[in-house]
């Protein structure tokens, strides 16, 4: 029996170098300005658990892509529902949060699912707008799985909007992305938008 054909594209993080030092210095000048008293022992090491912090939001885990060969020849919609996400919004460095519905029509390839929710991190733990996140996952499976089609749905609360501003508290955003069949065939995006859930 001839071995099976897995393929590993290595996907790993790529953000610029992080000066943690300035980092929490400049933190506690942040909470010092908006009159924050740090001496209090319950404060004083705030800055640093903030830097640690939004470093970890901002730091996606490196991870390999593995695709196998689609050896039964599957045609039919591969889609992993509810893919819990958290991002931050660039305009306010405020969470937003929600999950993702990613699918895919299969080509010559498949992929192992635990990957798309990756795809997913990968985009979402950096400075973010939801619409750009959504058509970052769409095109990167377009370009490294090369299948027949694509769709990304995301939902997300953003607090940005929920604590502060218009403070529309249990205000959802819904964005989505299609590729290929997924755009182009009605029934195809039709499926695909039932089973993520979206018309319910």
């Amino acid at each position: 029996m001839a071995p099976i054909s897995v393929t590993h594209l290595p996907v790993r993080h790529d953000g610029g170098p992080r000066d943690y030092s300035a980092a929490e210095a400049a933190a506690m000048a942040l909470l010092a300005a908006l009159g924050i008293d740090l001496s209090s022992e319950s404060l004083i090491g705030t800055p640093g658990r903030m830097v640690r912090a939004y470093d970890e939001m901002l730091t996606p885990r490196n991870f390999d892509l593995t695709t196998f060969p689609n050896e039964e020849g599957y045609e039919q919609l591969v889609i992993e529902r509810k893919i819990p996400f958290q991002s931050l919004c660039e305009h306010h460095m405020l969470p937003f949060l929600g999950v993702a519905h990613v699918a895919y029509l299969p080509g010559e390839r498949i992929l192992g699912l635990s990957k798309l929710a990756r795809v997913v991190e990968l985009f979402a733990r950096r400075p973010q707008v939801q619409e750009r996140l959504t058509q970052q996952v769409a095109d990167w499976l377009n370009e490294h799985l090369a299948p027949k089609g694509v769709g990304v749905v995301v939902t997300a609360e953003h607090l940005c909007m929920t604590l502060r501003g218009a403070r529309a508290v249990g205000s959802t955003t819904i964005t989505s992305a299609l590729k290929g069949l997924l755009l182009d065939d009605a029934r195809a995006r039709e499926e695909f938008f039932l089973l993520a859930g979206v018309n319910t």
